[in-house]
């Protein structure tokens, strides 16, 4: 992603880093050999035209099972596709959902979507909430591991019903429509929230459930959509959501402003830094974060300020900065106390020749290029990861589901992110329309969590901006939640189960 130029927040969805998708076969390569009649239709044809692909298959269910608690609980998985139309009525493209749903009245529902943009909503599904977990993410873990999914004790199945959507381009989903257009419909910020929001819509009115009490979960970029399409939705559709929850999000771009004059920047980025220094010395904690959190709102940030106007004041600030983060004193001297997260991702586990990831410092890859004057090799995250997702979750769909699909699944499609229009909307951000979703609904609420190792969308940005929002009733109806771990920290099984718990107390509260 290419919001901001520092990189405090340019890799705050999933595409951020640039990361090529994993390679699959191409459709050209199992479709049959083309007669001459045919090859005459085609050259008449625009050269990106989708009409020669296999079309979706219909929607597919299957019966499972979960043992959650000590109870066992039947569900049902669907996975179909929803089409979405231009304006003049015609199927410009196809959105695959998957769907967990279980018997019983006033099940409430969720809908989840990741980031990117460009990520398929398998990184909430397998790895935070649905009833299947595939351990991936961690230090240690390898693209070439054996893949196994197991009953999730985190997943919020047990509360309410899941509904996992894969914007256009992601996973199974795809444009109809040449490039251009897709564009232009799909692929930037305000039709990606219309077309979304009316994919929402759709699956309510063909499941029957307008009537259900409706929640929204958006992780990362996912984030950034999360307030725009609940305000949409209600402002709109007719569609009110009961509550929102924000994993990681990219939620204001515009707090990332010019770190030569404003502390904003730093003080985003210096708690994340902090924290994962705290966990490699087995000293995270929620109190030890709290000094961190008033060191950085108050005596970091004047001090900042005041740039060489206080000399000793730096020079203080800058002994501190060495203290919390652990770097080398040179290193933070030279800094200025202002720790640049590409420079201190190379640096933290420079004497291990590692690299640190900028969704977790402290997941760690050789770096294949030591001496290069800049990072050049892949997220050590996202190179593990990709794989290992995108294997369990065309295999849960083909084989386990049944449903019999002849197309390639993007995980994280590197191609909607090059078409991605970084439009004035865009860098506008999210928080206006969070504004309006919460006054305009006394009983919405939000929960923001992140983990306290994140620097690609670090958890200060969301406290920082939760603070300056006015108290419209209830104080705790935004509220953000810190838990051990990085952008995906749900991969750990302890923050995977907090958050639940967390989620579930506010599910009970409508």
């Amino acid at each position: 992603m290419t919001f901001p130029a520092r990189p405090v927040l340019l890799a705050c969805a999933l595409l951020c880093l640039g990361i090529a998708p994993v390679r699959a076969m191409a459709q050209a390569d199992k479709a049959p050999a083309a007669t001459d009649k045919d090859k005459d239709k085609n050259a008449q044809k625009p050269a990106d035209d989708k009409s020669a692909f296999p079309p979706l298959p219909p929607e597919a269910h299957a019966q499972q099972t979960i043992e959650l608690d000590g109870k066992t609980l039947h569900y049902t998985v669907t996975v179909g596709a929803l089409p979405v139309r231009d304006s003049d009525g015609k199927v410009a493209g196809e959105v695959v959902v998957t769907a967990y749903t279980m018997e019983g009245a006033n099940r409430p529902v969720t809908f989840a979507f990741n980031g990117g943009p460009g990520a398929a909503s398998v990184y909430l599904n397998f790895g935070a909430i649905g009833p299947k977990h595939l351990d991936a993410g961690n230090e240690g873990d390898s693209p070439s591991d054996p893949i196994n999914l197991v009953d999730n004790p985190g997943t919020w199945l047990d509360f309410t019903d899941l509904v996992f959507i894969d914007p256009i381009g992601t996973g199974f989903s795809r444009s109809k429509v040449s490039e251009a257009e897709s564009k232009k419909l799909f692929y930037s910020t305000e039709p990606d929230i219309q077309y979304l929001s009316r994919i929402v819509y759709d699956w309510l009115v063909k499941n029957d459930r307008l009537s259900s009490r409706k929640y929204l979960v958006g992780e990362s970029y996912g984030g950034f959509r999360g307030p725009r399409i609940t305000h949409y939705l209600q402002s709109q559709l007719g569609v009110a959501m009961n509550g929102v929850v924000l994993v990681s999000p990219y939620l204001n771009p515009t707090i990332e402003n010019d770190g030569d004059l404003s502390p904003l920047p730093w003080m985003m980025t210096l708690p994340s830094i902090t924290a994962a220094h705290l966990e490699r010395e087995k000293k995270l904690t929620p109190e030890a974060m709290a000094d961190v959190i008033a060191y950085t709102q108050g005596e970091y940030a004047t001090t900042l300020l005041k740039g060489r106007a206080d000399e000793g004041a730096t020079q203080k600030m800058i002994a501190h900065v060495t203290e919390l983060t652990g770097l080398d004193p040179v290193f933070v001297k030279f800094s200025g106390g202002r720790i640049e997260t590409g420079a201190y991702l190379r640096e933290v586990h420079r004497e291990e020749g590692k690299l640190g990831s900028v969704y977790d410092s402290n997941v760690t890859s050789f770096d294949p290029f030591p001496f290069a004057p800049e990072q050049r090799a892949n997220d050590p995250i996202l190179a593990s990861i990709i794989a290992p997702l995108t294997t369990a979750m065309v295999d849960f769909v083909t084989r386990t589901v049944g449903w019999k699909v002849d197309a390639r699944y993007n995980a994280l499609s590197f191609e909607v992110n090059r078409l991605w229009d970084r439009d004035a909307e865009l860098r506008r951000g999210s928080v206006p329309d969070l504004r309006e979703a919460v006054a305009a609904d006394p009983k919405l609420r939000v929960m923001i969590v992140h983990g306290w190792n994140d620097l690609s969308c670090p958890f200060m940005g969301s406290v920082l901006t939760v603070d300056q929002m006015p108290v419209m009733g209830d104080p705790t109806r935004v509220s953000v939640h810190e838990f051990p771990g990085g952008h995906m920290f749900y991969t750990r099984n302890d923050s995977r189960l907090a958050l639940r718990k967390d989620v579930m107390e506010m599910y009970a509260k409508h």
